[in-house]
């Protein structure tokens, strides 16, 4: 029987890493998607459509997200995806769950998998991010997950130190960085055309998220950062995108819209850029600035120098293109000009990224086939 592997995701940024996998998993095997949490709602961009559009079939939509970033309404989000996914996996059964990260939507599918009996893969483990919650979060999955494919060494030697199988444990690198290899950016002025800003030849892409292990302070930190960016010169414009669904990320979502719609020639916010226009935007900048996981391990392979802000990535490895920041306006200030000066511009061309390793999503798929359930 045609084995059946499900991939479980929840975000935008997840999905563009997993696609091409899933791509060549489709090619030996019975292929299933269930798209939750971020996919589904409107204030997030309605994203399960980027998945339909590449061609792929969802088979299950599990609503989940509640009108509220409090801790009471995400753990009343995860209870509704739980009831959610016991649904969808028990019409499905599939033999494999595959899924990326740790958020607290991955949380829920890999301790469905476990009670379902269904082995988990798990992408991305064995990381370190001490300013978030993601963090316990990932450790946690790694534990309830069977096979395990790392983005560096330092991390598969962690999972195994967690008392994992190392026979269980790959280092593959970051499916990512590995399509980022040989990506081709979509013309300029095709980008601007699809986003309706002009962003000239010079510009920063911009993404801030809530750090969620220091809930309460997220408006201070979204101002301290939003001020910071009226620093840059004049004929630098930003590109934001949104938040996502984590605790006080709406917090920061309203900040950041009423900011940049008080700057409709210097900035444009979007929920979702989709993974081509996100990586074109990327490519054509002159740095990634905030606090996301992809200007950690994505933007080097695309030699661009990135400002990493605050503690949401603290412990998570960098390459040398990387600049680290704390959350004050005068210390994000002082970043910007640090990875904007002609140093780290010249630097990030030829930098090496720790995440990237070639054949990285082919390997991966590979595993994931030939694994024994």
């Amino acid at each position: 029987m045609e084995k059946r592997i499900c991939f479980i995701t929840g975000t935008r940024a997840e999905y563009g890493i997993l696609a091409p996998i899933m791509r060549l998993v489709a090619q030996e095997s019975r292929l299933q998607i269930i798209a939750t949490n971020m996919h589904l709602s409107p204030e997030y961009g309605l994203t399960y459509k980027e998945i339909e559009a590449d061609g792929f079939g969802i088979d299950a939509k599990v609503e989940m997200l509640l009108s509220s970033d409090t801790p009471v309404g995400t753990v009343k989000s995860m209870g509704v995806e739980a009831i959610g996914l016991a649904d969808a996996l028990d019409r499905l059964r599939p033999d494999v769950v595959v899924i990326l990260g740790d958020r607290y939507e991955v949380l829920v599918a890999a301790s469905s998998a476990l009670v379902f009996g269904i082995p988990t893969v798990h992408l991305h483990g064995g990381e370190t991010t001490l300013g978030a919650y993601d963090n316990a979060i990932r450790h946690a999955i790694t534990q309830m997950s069977a096979l395990h494919l790392t983005s560096t060494e330092e991390y598969r030697r962690r999972i195994i130190a967690m008392g994992k199988d190392e026979a269980t444990v790959h280092c593959i690198g970051s499916p990512a960085a590995d399509t980022l290899s040989g990506f081709v950016p979509m013309p300029k002025d095709e980008l601007e055309r699809q986003i309706g800003f002009v962003l000239g030849d010079r510009y920063v892409v911009a993404t801030f998220h809530p750090a969620t292990l220091e809930h309460g302070d997220e408006e201070r930190q979204t101002k301290a950062f939003l001020d910071a960016l009226d620093s840059l010169p004049e004929d630098v414009k930003i590109l934001l995108t949104l938040p996502n669904s984590d605790t006080g990320g709406r917090t920061v979502r309203m900040l950041t819209e009423e900011w940049t719609a008080a700057r409709p020639e210097k900035a444009k916010a979007v929920a979702s850029l989709g993974a081509k226009r996100y990586f074109s935007a990327v490519a054509g900048s002159l740095a990634v600035v905030g606090n996301s996981s992809s200007g950690l391990i994505e933007a080097p392979s695309l030699h661009v120098p990135t400002l990493d802000i605050g503690s949401r990535q603290a412990g998570r490895a960098r390459g040398a293109s990387v600049v680290n920041a704390g959350s004050s306006a005068d210390e994000i200030k002082a970043g910007l000009a640090r990875v904007l000066s002609p140093e780290m511009q010249e630097l990030a061309r030829t930098a090496p990224n720790p995440y990237y390793r070639p054949g990285t999503v082919r390997n991966a798929a590979r595993l994931i086939l030939d694994f024994k359930v």
